[in-house]
């Protein structure tokens, strides 16, 4: 395997945390009476899946590409299962459905990128793909939170948002890594993967506190309606 223990547990942090921010979501949505929020944290459910593709790639030491395209595959899927609990928790706020949106398109270009069993130009595809469907739902979600700040802690939309971050910051270790310090792949280079990840991370754990929050703001709210 390639990974180091410390990237080891960074990356099983990531995935713990996604499936306990996906949790907690659920959690607030049947508390709070709301389907719509539940079937949000449903929706979180394939881009956890994929995570465990991503691991089961690197415990093969990078040498399964296809478990990398399945998940890449997955998290087409998932960014779309996404957008669409978030147009459907759009339906539900106060104000009109929105008419048309504009959503940022970006197209991820990566230097020193894996190898992929259905080849580069497909792989490319795929994360080109992913990624516009994803940016299209952070759009969304921030017009949703900003129509009911009930839905969502800032701090959760803030988290779902750093995971650009976390995109753009691997594109540029990718490159570091691959053309700069000499390495086959990301994956080799163990500081610069695990600065990486770190950022993953990092975004999961900010939409996990984030709805920890909304979860314990509800409760109080309801104590101090029994009370009066």
């Amino acid at each position: 395997m390639l990974l180091s223990f410390p990237n080891w547990i960074i990356h099983l942090s990531s995935a713990l945390e996604w499936g306990v921010a996906a949790a907690l979501i659920f959690r607030y949505g049947k508390i709070t009476g709301r389907r719509d929020i539940r079937l949000f944290g449903l929706a979180m459910l394939p881009h956890w899946t994929g995570s465990f593709f991503v691991l089961g790639y690197h415990v093969s030491g990078d040498s399964i590409p296809i478990l990398l395209d399945m998940s890449e595959l997955i998290n087409v899927f998932g960014s779309a299962a996404l957008l669409l609990a978030t147009l459907k928790l759009l339906k539900s706020t106060s104000k009109p459905a929105v008419g048309g949106f504009t959503a940022a398109l970006a197209a991820i270009m990566i230097a020193g990128k894996p190898q992929s069993w259905m080849g580069a130009d497909i792989f490319d595809t795929i994360l080109q793909l992913s990624s516009v469907v994803y940016i299209t739902f952070l759009v969304l979600l921030l017009i949703v939170h900003r129509r009911d700040r009930t839905i969502f802690s800032g701090l959760t939309v803030a988290g779902f948002w750093f995971v650009l971050v976390f995109i753009s910051v691997t594109i540029f270790c990718m490159y570091l890594a691959t053309e700069v310090r000499g390495y086959p792949t990301l994956s080799h280079d163990n500081l610069l993967h695990g600065l990486a990840e770190s950022l993953l991370t990092t975004s999961n754990l900010m939409i996990a506190i984030g709805a920890h929050r909304k979860i314990r703001e509800f409760e109080k709210g309801k104590l101090k309606s029994a009370q009066w």
